[in-house]
């Protein structure tokens, strides 16, 4: 730098972030104070928009037929299910026992095979064994046609950054985008029953079939790209003998993962009739009756351990390199054999030898009667404890943001959120956040969405809070981690209906309800990635602060937090995202806002086009929100600081 330049920055020094955040906090408070009240926009439900949509939605019902392609796609998505159902209605209970026994022995070895024999049991012993199976063939049925389209599309978007460039933003509103809210779209062409929940099954789980592929294409490692090249290979004959075959194993995490996102979805389609263990969930939530919803709950958490198991050992046997020696060869075709033998032998006892083929019930266990004991001693003796959460989260954080952001000018709240968007990440997230909060004016719904900005940043805090707390013991505590991993594994995998039902049991139908359902659902991924973020540390930093006299506080608030910040945004931004994904379900129990417009729109053909707009509402939180929280993540990238210098400078 020239001499003039360094005198130049003497004589007009950087103003710190730090102040000016405290002068967009002071103003904002002063503007505020001055013109409470003016300038807002209360909610009209008889909005010009809505009634346009409306209105859109009587020409496309009463055209419904001649629109190209509808009723093909209709019959052929039906026709597909159907099999699936057709399939696994006509296994005996002995035969799919012993299917997916074999399975897993075929697989992973005879204890993955005893996991599948005995999760596939379990349906049965639950009592839900008709329930279960139809909801395994329709998430089946869904992951199929995901992958079928999502995988192709994966490879296109690893191979071409034009490809991915206009299919990440289309990802990104399939993955904010409430299910509710493509609910109604889809039963409107599609008509309600099997094809629709497949339908929207699959754009719910399709964005890790494609993000996933992508990601596995571009991660083979260049040198094999261009030894291939160097050979004469063209680019089909690359993909097809170096890139896929290399990036196989990350593959199949992405099928994983689809079928994670697919069962999570598949519940949800009950309400446009689809069939399986919704219905059972459904009923619970209506009779509010925690027991029967844990057990449907279960027979979900058994599937997905299942096929997770399953995936997962299909990816390590796919994924080693080394070729099994003649000893190791011979005991897989043995074990191959075998399994065959045990599914042949199971359909045939379940078809021939029983004479009922389906589940006894002699053997029927439920969790119902001691989950309604626990839930009705909680209710007797804790609801002074109950009650006083609520009332202390409900006045104390929910009701006064609400207040600020409702009565507050709707410029105001522009100027407060633009200026916190510049502040932690620049003019980019800055221009999106205002880009977003503007189409929430143009749609009518601002009052609504400030709602349901109020619950999100509310339950996102408390889900950080409590996320962090735990994941900074999981990360120092072996044991406490491995204790706490079955539960995050149970909440990650459990519908998110289910969440509902114990919190309406014990708080009420209120918006505090959707917050609490919303921290179960969204806390799981912040515990997981703080603890991977601290875990994460190089031991030679933290050995360093140690023998400088760093105490495990210090070694903590100045070395393992600064150092995995990246970890902690990426964790704020599942979060976020997460509970978001909440807002339409805790709509059902009385969170109001834009969830609550979303469900009417669904219930009620004269709010389908307030349903409608709020859902696009609630995308542009999510991506205003998102945007945010990853500008400052780039922002941390960009300047890095050395939080172990940090530290020895301190002591």
């Amino acid at each position: 730098m020239t001499a003039a330049g360094l005198a130049a920055q003497r004589i007009v020094p950087t103003v710190p972030r730090s102040a000016w955040a405290l002068l967009l906090a002071a103003s904002t408070a002063v503007l505020y104070l001055a013109f409470r009240g003016q300038w807002t926009l209360p909610h009209n439900n008889d909005a010009e928009l809505f009634s346009s949509i409306n209105a859109l939605r009587e020409t496309v019902e009463d055209n419904r037929d001649s629109i190209p392609l509808i009723t093909p796609i209709r019959e052929f998505v039906d026709a597909l299910v159907e099999v699936f159902l057709t399939v696994f209605r006509s296994f005996s209970w002995p035969g799919l026992v012993a299917f997916a026994g074999a399975l897993g022995l075929a697989i992973g070895g005879w204890r993955l095979g005893l996991l599948g024999a005995v999760g596939v049991a379990a349906f049965g012993v639950l009592g839900l064994w008709e329930s279960s199976v139809d909801t395994l063939a329709l998430t089946l049925a869904s992951v199929l046609l995901a992958l079928v389209i999502g995988i192709p599309l994966g490879i296109l978007a690893g191979r071409s950054n034009r490809v991915l460039r206009w299919i990440s933003p289309v990802l990104d509103v399939m993955q904010i985008m409430p299910t509710f809210a493509y609910l109604a779209p889809l039963a409107l062409l599609f008509l309600i029953g099997p094809a629709t929940a497949a339908i929207a099954t699959m754009i719910y789980a399709i964005p890790p079939a494609i993000r996933i592929t992508a990601y596995g294409i571009r991660g083979v490692s260049p040198t094999s790209v261009e030894a291939a090249n160097a050979m004469g290979s063209t680019r089909s004959q690359v993909l097809r003998k170096v890139q896929l075959p290399m990036a196989f194993p990350t593959i199949v995490l992405g099928i994983n993962q689809t079928m994670m996102m697919a069962l999570s979805m598949v519940v949800i389609t009950v309400l446009v009739d689809a069939p399986g263990l919704g219905k059972d969930i459904i009923r619970a939530l209506q009779q509010v009756d925690v027991g029967a919803a844990f057990d449907a709950g279960i027979a979900i958490v058994i599937i997905a351990v299942i096929i997770d198991r399953l995936m997962s050992a299909l990816g390590d046997r796919v994924s080693t390199r080394v070729a099994p020696g003649a000893a190791a060869s011979r005991r897989r075709r043995q074990q191959l054999f075998l399994a065959v033998a045990i599914a042949i032998g199971g359909v045939i006892v379940g078809r021939l030898i029983l004479s009922d083929p389906e589940f006894p019930d002699a053997i029927a266990f439920s969790f119902q009667g001691f989950i309604n004991d626990i839930t009705n001693w909680l209710r007797t003796n804790a609801t002074h404890v109950t009650e006083a959460i609520k009332n202390v989260v409900t006045f104390g954080l929910i009701n006064p943001i609400e207040e600020v952001l409702t009565s507050a000018p709707w410029w105001l709240v522009l100027y407060a959120v633009v200026g916190i968007a510049i502040l932690v990440g620049g003019a980019g997230p800055a221009i999106t956040a205002a880009v977003c909060l503007v189409l929430i004016i143009a749609l009518s719904l601002w009052e609504h969405s400030m709602e349901t900005l109020t619950t999100v940043l509310v339950a996102t805090a408390m889900t950080l809070g409590f996320g962090l707390l735990l994941g900074v013991a999981s990360a120092r505590n072996k044991r406490f981690s491995a204790g706490l991993r079955p539960l995050l594994d149970t909440a990650q995998t459990m519908p998110a209906f289910v969440y509902l039902i114990p919190a309406v049991a014990l708080f009420g139908p209120t918006r505090f309800t959707g917050v609490v359902a919303a921290l179960i659902y969204a806390i799981p991924p912040v515990i997981r990635l703080t603890e991977a973020g601290i875990k994460a540390v190089p031991p030679t930093i933290v050995e360093a602060a140690t023998s400088a006299g760093s105490t495990p506080r210090q070694l903590l608030l100045k070395v393992q937090l600064p150092m995995a910040r990246p970890a902690l945004l990426v964790a704020a931004n599942q979060g976020i995202v997460m509970v978001l994904a909440m807002v339409v379900v805790g709509g059902l129990v009385g969170a109001g806002g834009l969830g609550y417009d979303v469900v009417a729109g669904f219930a009620r053909r004269d709010f389908f086009g307030e349903g409608f707009a709020a859902g696009i509402a609630i995308v542009l939180l999510g991506v205003m929100l998102d945007r945010i929280t990853q500008g400052a993540g780039r922002r941390q990238r960009a300047n890095p600081r050395s939080a172990a210098s940090s530290m020895v400078r301190s002591a």
